[in-house]
């Protein structure tokens, strides 16, 4: 592994320890646990040098610069893993293996047309939040997405189920219990006065309110 990629490893690791309220990482002997070709202590050392991570006695947590590369990381790799599920239909349980090979060599501008390209998903496909990018606040975008609310289909489209950001809880749960979760496929039969979904052989109507919370990519 290349000191580069070892350098964000580390970032991404302990930028994930932070957003599970782990503010400092205890322990360094567990860096090598991370970076499995070793070389994790010397690169944290160097990682300190530049101004990236700040480590006192056995523990070792983020400056703002070092949080600002390490969520750019993160941007990077969770991007990967949806556009290895959503485009390539890899299994989930491949994806991380792959996303991490695959996030090295992704620019900044590549990331944003990925997300672009998947409609600026909020999650990757283990539930996990993406922060957002530049590209997610621009109104206009030169890339059709790939994945699109729901609104969009066309009459009598059939699309896979990608994502659902709900207002509520609730409402989520209502759509979960009427069998619509990421995965499902629906065909589009109206849209007014309400939307018409096919379902496999049920037929939901729903609300043009909740509809806009349900992203879709098109299904042959």
């Amino acid at each position: 592994m290349r000191a580069d990629d070892i350098v964000e490893e580390l970032l991404e690791f302990i930028w994930t320890q932070r957003e599970r309220g782990i503010d400092s990482v205890r322990d360094l002997l567990r860096i090598d646990e991370v970076v499995e070709a070793g070389g994790g202590e010397e690169a944290l050392k160097e990682m300190e040098r530049e101004g990236l991570v700040k480590i006192s006695g056995d523990s070792v947590e983020l400056t703002p610069k070092g949080a600002i590369e390490a969520e750019e990381i993160v941007r990077r790799h969770r991007l990967a893993e949806r556009l290895l599920f959503d485009v390539l239909d890899m299994e989930k349980e491949t994806l991380e293996e792959h996303a991490c090979s695959f996030e090295h060599s992704i620019s900044r501008e590549v990331a944003d047309s990925i997300c672009a390209l998947l409609g600026h998903p909020p999650s990757c496909p283990h539930g996990l939040p993406i922060p957002r990018g530049k590209c997610c606040e621009e109104t206009v975008s030169t890339i059709r997405p790939l994945v699109m609310p729901l609104t969009e289909l066309d009459i009598g489209q059939k699309a896979r189920v990608v994502f659902i950001v709900p207002k509520t809880y609730a409402r989520l749960e209502k759509l979960g219990s009427m069998g619509l979760v990421p995965g499902s496929i629906v065909r589009l039969q109206q849209k007014k006065p309400a939307f018409v979904l096919e379902l496999g052989q049920t037929t939901l109507a729903l609300d043009p309110e909740i509809v806009k919370d349900i992203f879709v990519k098109k299904a042959d």
